[in-house]
């Protein structure tokens, strides 16, 4: 019996080192239907300029430093680095599992030895080696799933600043909308206070009723109190951009009023044909698929397991002996033992350990195609509010133009005499709505491009992945177009 299982064991060693060209099974590729175009109208006729000289465009130093500054300090960057790091070294110990290990020790020694009879001195050095060879594939699994979680850290960390960098813009933008509606407000406010005052003098002359004097001062108090309501919320944007920067306020206020505003009519970056594009140029639609392939890789790793598993060991020691003068030099190596380990029964463990992985396989399979049709919703919705700003930019325009003509006339009429003072007031605040409502637009439209700029991913694109060693150093300047 001992004779014909020693006859088997060189078949069974063949039958494992033939099951090492073996690859663990792995679930098919997710597919996502990507747009053939997109039924919203694209911006400039869908000329592309890149998202990269996007900042470039607006010809604005203050925004570019201050996003520069706010990626500097993020807690969201910086826990974006943080995660490329664990990745790394994750990716690094899986790597280091598909290899051999080696372990040094020494010791040293005095004391009675019975077999010498008296005192000895013993030093022992061992170096010792392991190495389980990866039949099944478990190991590689494991590595290309923590290097599938590397590439989406550096894909997160690029997500990070782009979204750092909308937050920043859509609040310079914001405050920037805030003070032209701050500067509107005053100049209503100055005009409805010297109304007051010609029909307080008009009154007192007993050429006006009290009344119509009493409207002209709650006029002017209701456009002071707007004034002082607008100017808290340009201190908030203020703030926040403090609180994104960290910038101290009184040199963020002096940078705020040296720098040129904004052009009103933006003219920036351009989306060409995107239908496929968006969905491999926008960082966290990347990482979603590559959780996805990492969920994969651990489906074959939880296969593998319930395979055999193979281990070589090994070692080199030496030795020396001093007793009553004389030394000894004791040498000694091995190979083996070769271990191979069967697993027979466990309950179902492994199994379940199967379906497990395979269950979150599926969770992210199902994630990433949400994220990409969120992805396809985000740039749709962005391209309409963008188109429709840009469509009621003519008539707020116009609208405005004719409500000025109307008050400039009812004003003059009023001076004369020709017109009372409730028709000023009427034609007044036709006025400072169409202004309102202008400034109103024009934010949205900062917005409607900002959010396109998200939405497309904010310039990165894979082949970024490959050159993001910047992303252990300090934050990379915004301005080489937030990469």
């Amino acid at each position: 019996m001992k004779t014909k299982l020693l006859r088997m064991t060189p078949a069974l060693l063949c039958s494992l080192l033939l099951a090492a060209c073996a690859t663990p099974p792995r679930p098919p590729a997710v597919p996502v239907a990507a747009p053939l175009q997109w039924q919203a109208p694209l911006p400039h006729q869908g000329t592309l300029n890149g998202l990269n000289q996007w900042w470039q465009q607006l010809d604005d130093p203050l925004l570019v430093s201050l996003i520069d500054a706010a990626q500097a300090v993020s807690p969201t960057v910086a826990t974006a680095r943080s995660r490329v790091a664990q990745a790394r070294a994750a990716r690094t110990t899986a790597a280091a599992a598909l290899g051999p290990s080696v372990d040094a020790s020494a010791s040293a020694s005095r004391g009675f030895s019975e077999s010498t009879g008296g005192l000895a001195t013993t030093l022992q050095g061992t170096l010792q080696a392991s190495w389980e060879i990866d039949l099944f594939g478990g190991n590689r699994a494991t590595l290309d799933a923590a290097q599938a979680r590397a590439d989406g850290a550096d894909a997160g960390w690029h997500d990070a600043r782009v979204s750092v960098t909308a937050e920043v813009a859509n609040t310079y933008f914001s405050l920037r909308s805030c003070e032209r509606q701050l500067a509107v407000t005053q100049s209503d406010a100055g005009s409805r206070s010297e109304t007051a005052r010609l029909a307080d003098l008009s009154a007192r002359a007993g050429f006006q009723a009290p009344a119509t004097a009493a409207l002209a001062r709650a006029s002017s108090a209701e456009a002071s109190a707007r004034v002082t309501q607008q100017r808290a919320l340009c201190d908030v944007d203020v703030k926040t951009l403090v609180a994104l920067s960290g910038l101290e306020e009184p040199s963020l206020r002096r940078q705020l009023a040296q720098a040129r505003a904004p052009s009103t009519q933006p003219t920036l970056f351009a989306i060409a044909s995107l239908p496929a594009q968006v969905l491999v140029q926008r960082p966290d639609l990347f990482t979603a698929e590559r959780e996805v392939a990492a969920a994969s890789a651990e489906v074959g790793n939880a296969y593998a397991q319930r395979y055999p598993r193979l281990t070589l060991n090994g070692s080199i020691g030496t030795g020396y002996l001093r007793f009553g003068g004389e030394g000894t030099h004791l040498n000694t190596w091995s190979i083996g033992p070769v271990s191979v380990s069967l697993p027979i029964f466990d309950g179902g463990r492994r199994a379940a350990n199967e379906a497990s992985a395979q269950a979150r396989y599926e969770e992210a399979a199902a994630l990433y195609r949400a994220k990409a049709r969120q992805a396809v919703r985000e740039v749709e919705e962005a391209l309409v509010n963008l188109d429709s700003a840009a469509n009621r930019f003519g008539d707020a325009n116009t609208a405005v133009e004719g409500y000025q003509v109307s008050f400039n006339a009812t004003e003059a009429r009023y001076k004369g005499g020709l017109a009372s003072l409730v028709e000023l007031e009427d034609a007044r605040r036709q006025q400072l709505a169409s202004q309102t409502s202008l400034l109103s637009l024009e934010r949205e439209r900062w917005s409607a491009w900002v959010a396109l700029y998200r939405a497309a991913g904010g310039g990165w694109s894979v082949d970024d992945n490959r050159a993001v060693s910047a992303v252990a150093s300090p934050v990379a300047s915004s301005t080489s177009g937030q990469r």
